[in-house]
């Protein structure tokens, strides 16, 4: 008889913390925007809240800065995430003063897109801009961790083959709309995002002081173990068991690098599942709480409501009206 031989591939470190990191991404909206600009030009960008805003330069290049913030150029190729919406200024010199971006684009809902060209007599440049929105809500310490912009350069931009070709796809400007385009739209800019941020993982576990919340063995070992066992019935003497530590020492490092503690971490990540399986699946909202940690039906019940301000079943049927 032949046997049949499989192969599986242990998950490490790495993988769960793209897992953690990647928590808070799936977008409920994207406006995106194509920019023609020739020099002198500055544009002032507000903070966005549920917001990852994302820059994509076509050809030319630019400057972005923030406050408190050294600048940084980008050329043709590179790709600009600012993760949180951090406010920043795109102009032609670092040191040049914008126009509000609300002044040039006063309406930027979701699911729609928009121009900007501003004729100057220098340089041209030219943008693939978008604003991603997800449910800030479901945020993970380590995605709020990250650093303010994030940058791909082109070399590193085209070494990752499919983010290439999808932003490339994404800033045609003969690019084809037809029946289920925003969608469409929607999904590429999800996928954009989560390929940009995969080698910029790989950067940070390579090179933790990058990112000071993995430079803790003990915290980033608790990300990770409530991003992905987040139904096991721990308690903080539990957590800060498992990795190494006694409870108050735990705690204290544990809100000073991801800047909330870890009993609220973990109910924000249960509480991101519960509504996932109760806005995207048919799970019957009896078994809900069981698969999100809580032995409690009233106890999960009380805790949904105080996360979200609605019930488990509110949120369902808004979840149903909505789709």
């Amino acid at each position: 008889m032949d046997t049949v031989r499989t192969e599986t591939r242990n998950t490490d470190r790495n993988d769960d913390l793209l897992s953690e990191l990647l928590q808070p991404l799936r977008l409920t909206g994207v406006f995106d925007s194509r920019w023609h600009v020739s020099a002198p030009w500055a544009i002032e960008g507000d903070a966005e809240q549920g917001c990852a805003v994302l820059h994509y330069i076509v050809e030319g290049g630019c400057w972005i800065t923030a406050e408190g913030q050294a600048p940084q150029e980008l050329r043709a190729g590179d790709l600009a995430v600012f993760p949180t919406g951090t406010a920043h200024r795109l102009s032609d010199r670092p040191d040049r003063q914008g126009v509000p971006l609300k002044a040039v684009l006063p309406e930027r809902e979701p699911g729609t897109s928009g121009e900007i060209r501003i004729g100057g007599t220098g340089p041209e440049s030219r943008l693939l801009c978008a604003g991603l929105h997800y449910d800030a809500s479901a945020a993970t310490g380590l995605y709020k961790a990250l650093p303010w912009a994030l940058v791909l350069d082109r070399p590193q931009v085209d070494r990752e083959p499919l983010l290439r070709d999808t932003l490339r796809l994404l800033a045609a400007p003969d690019r084809p709309i037809g029946p289920g385009d925003r969608l469409i739209t929607l999904r590429a800019f999800e996928m954009a995002l989560v390929l940009a941020l995969r080698p910029l993982l790989r950067e940070f576990a390579e090179n933790p002081t990058s990112l000071p919340v993995l430079r803790h063995p003990g915290v980033s070992r608790a990300l990770v173990m409530i991003a992905t066992r987040f139904a096991e019935p721990w308690t903080i003497e539990s957590l800060a068991r498992e990795v190494g530590m006694s409870r108050s020492a735990f705690t204290a490092a544990f809100r000073a690098l991801v800047g909330e503690a870890p009993a609220r971490h973990l109910t924000g990540r249960r509480m991101q599942e519960a509504a996932r399986l109760l806005g995207e699946t048919s799970l019957p909202q009896s078994a809900v709480p069981q698969r999100v940690g809580y032995q409690s039906a009233v106890g999960f019940h009380l805790a949904f409501r105080k996360w979200f301000g609605v019930t488990p079943g509110e949120y369902r049927a808004g979840a149903a009206k909505a789709a």
